[in-house]
């Protein structure tokens, strides 16, 4: 459906996440993927959604260049823990650090979504709270071991073995934890693309 209605237009997707690229796919959008480097530094009193919003911004503003038929989305995800923002580990151990400080609580996947044409901005963002049971050290070691999640917001992915043994609980779009509020852009774009 989309892919008709956006057949004057050229969706770019700025991300080099697998999972986003997939997610375009499996929404039949037609889209080129071009990543820019961008220094992802916010101001420290921003929080939540503030944070990500001010991200998927900023890697926006690496497109200078957009033409009349171009859509650039740029997203960005955070996790969000007692109001601490956790972005992707470094190494291992801070993996797992990042998986412990999650067990047995509730935390919140906070992702923003921009939209830039050369006439317009827009940008939605969704959050969804998601509860772990109490882990054990093994089983947090296992996960980090084998399944290496250092390109993951909170050191975890929800469609991947530790989601699989440790989430009890969701409440929001699953989707977004997973990197992207599908319905969100779904519904921007075809908006984009009637205007």
């Amino acid at each position: 459906m989309l892919n008709e209605i956006l057949k004057n237009k050229e969706v770019i997707l700025a991300s080099g996440s697998p999972r986003r690229k997939q997610f375009f796919k499996d929404l039949h959008i037609p889209f080129k993927a071009d990543v820019r480097p961008v220094n992802e530094v916010y101001p420290e009193n921003l929080k939540g959604t503030e944070i990500t919003d001010y991200l998927a911004k900023l890697k926006a503003e690496a497109f200078s260049d957009l033409t009349e038929n171009q859509i650039l989305i740029t997203s960005d995800t955070i996790v969000s823990n007692e109001g601490i923002a956790m972005g992707k580990p470094k190494d291992a151990s801070e993996a797992r650090q990042m998986i412990a400080s999650l067990s047995g609580k509730t935390h919140s996947v906070e992702t923003s979504v921009c939209f830039t044409t050369i006439k317009s901005q827009k940008i939605v963002h969704s959050s969804t709270k998601v509860t772990f049971k109490e882990l054990s050290a093994e089983e947090i070691d296992f996960y980090v071991t084998n399944y290496k999640p250092f390109d993951k917001a909170g050191g975890y992915a929800i469609q991947e073995w530790i989601g699989f043994i440790g989430i009890t609980h969701i409440e929001g779009s699953y989707f977004n934890v997973v990197g992207l509020p599908t319905h969100l852009v779904y519904d921007i774009l075809t908006d984009l693309a009637s205007a």
